[in-house]
């Protein structure tokens, strides 16, 4: 997740003109003030329970979403980045952490989604679920911070919405009392419309799935480097370059397009042999554990290849990051990284201090 998805450190900019139009694209919010109570009932979210939407849920939970990465205790240093037992769901407070060297302000918890009607979201509605998801809007009618990624979740269809709640549902309730938000800006809605990839007019339909999978997995927000308002530098898109400081230590992002800056040199194979084993460059080098290739791992190979065959079709970006080398300023992305003084100076930033 990029700097404004998982940190908050990047204020969000509203987009109020485009909420109407984004939110017919994802199920909206069907407000009915006039219709009876029961006829409004009707009209609401449901997440009827089923043991294919169970399935579906968890799959989609503990895998290409990797919810429990916020939504409980990761440890980045024993498990992957995994939550610790017994709090997957739970949420939690994240340790201290920076991105591009910003670092996080504030105390903003992550909810905890088990069925606790006291500490939890065990008296959430379905239709506060979905907002929440798809809307970033709070069961109790605030908007979330970007934190929450529903800019990128907002892809999701009825389906999978429902089954992520049905999911959620099951888990065993865990009293688990967090503090209360406290941030020293006002989130507004952003649905960040430039992190919306691109997909090519000729796509098959298996890059068609791949998209659909990286906007859930939000790929783009950590593979892509940023200006200092938090938007991603033009025509940069997956070409690495987001600096990421916390309890799996210091890493920039890695350039997953197929430039040879990039990995180009990967096939279909090796890619899904580096998810399953957390191991790049065909098991040369670890990959970071602020990487979630342990929930990635989880995922089919069908699902896998799909998001290949998107990454294969984004535009090349020129960007040599390597986080094994010495980390050196890298005028393309502004951050320090290994390979950072190979990397061409944009005419843009030429006048940029270091």
């Amino acid at each position: 997740m990029g700097p404004r998805s998982r940190s908050c450190v990047f204020l969000s900019v509203s987009v109020v003109a485009l909420f109407a139009a984004l939110f017919s694209r994802s199920a909206p919010v069907r407000v009915q003030a006039a219709a009876s109570s029961a006829h409004a009932e009707d009209a609401e979210f449901k997440a009827v329970p089923s043991a294919e939407r169970l399935a579906r849920g968890r799959y989609i939970v503990t895998s290409v979403a990797h919810c429990f990465g916020c939504h409980g205790e990761p440890d980045f240093k024993n498990l992957n980045g995994q939550p610790k037992p017994g709090t997957g769901g739970a949420g939690g407070l994240p340790e201290p952490m920076a991105f591009n060297e910003d670092p996080v302000v504030g105390t903003l918890p992550h909810p905890n989604l088990t069925p606790d009607k006291e500490t939890g979201a065990g008296t959430w509605t379905d239709a506060q679920f979905e907002r929440a998801i798809r809307h970033g809007i709070g069961h109790d009618g605030r908007i979330l911070t970007s934190a929450m990624p529903y800019a990128f979740l907002r892809s999701m269809t009825d389906e999978d919405v429902a089954s992520v709640i049905v999911f959620l549902r099951s888990l065993p309730p865990v009293h688990h009392m967090l503090p209360k938000r406290d941030i020293p800006y006002t989130p507004k809605i952003d649905f960040q419309p430039e992190m919306e990839p691109a997909i090519p007019p000729d796509a098959t339909e298996q890059v068609k799935h791949g998209w659909y999978l990286v906007r859930i997995a939000q790929c783009n927000d950590c593979h892509s480097p940023y200006d200092k308002d938090g938007r991603v530098l033009d025509g940069k898109m997956f070409g690495g370059g987001l600096g990421m400081t916390g309890p799996w230590g210091n890493v920039v992002s890695a350039n997953i397009t197929s430039d040879p800056s990039g990995i180009s040199h990967y096939d279909t194979a090796m890619f899904i042999k580096t998810i399953r084993t957390g191991r790049a460059s065909g098991g040369v080098r670890d990959l970071n554990t602020i990487m979630p290739y342990s929930f990635f791992r989880n995922m089919t190979d069908e699902d896998l290849a799909a998001i290949f065959a998107y990454l294969r079709t984004v535009k090349h970006v020129c960007h040599r990051v390597d986080n094994s080398e010495e980390a050196k300023y890298c005028p393309l992305c502004r951050q320090k990284h290994g390979f950072g003084d190979r990397n061409d100076v944009p005419a843009a930033a030429e006048e940029l201090p270091k």
